[in-house]
């Protein structure tokens, strides 16, 4: 694990899931876990309500790789059919 000099995290390698979602034709980056994969129907939050959305592709990141911040990301509430 790597410290900042201000007493913070810098990387402490974990992988988290992420998943390409698209919800009413506009794609967005969720937190999966639900071991989704590239066709699934999935439940997103979405301009705040709950919307089903079409998982485009699924990818490995760690906190630096992310393709949004973990901190703001939204997760998959569910997978459709599972």
């Amino acid at each position: 694990m790597i410290h900042s000099l201000s007493g913070g995290v810098l990387a402490d390698g974990t992988v988290y899931p992420f998943a390409k979602v698209r919800v009413e034709e506009v794609p967005r980056w969720y937190l999966g876990g639900y071991g989704e994969r590239a066709g699934d129907r999935v439940l997103v939050p979405f301009g705040g309500r709950t919307c089903e959305g079409i998982v485009e592709r699924v990818e490995e990141c760690t906190a630096q790789t992310a393709p949004c911040s973990l901190k703001h990301a939204a997760r998959i509430l569910s997978v459709i059919g599972k």
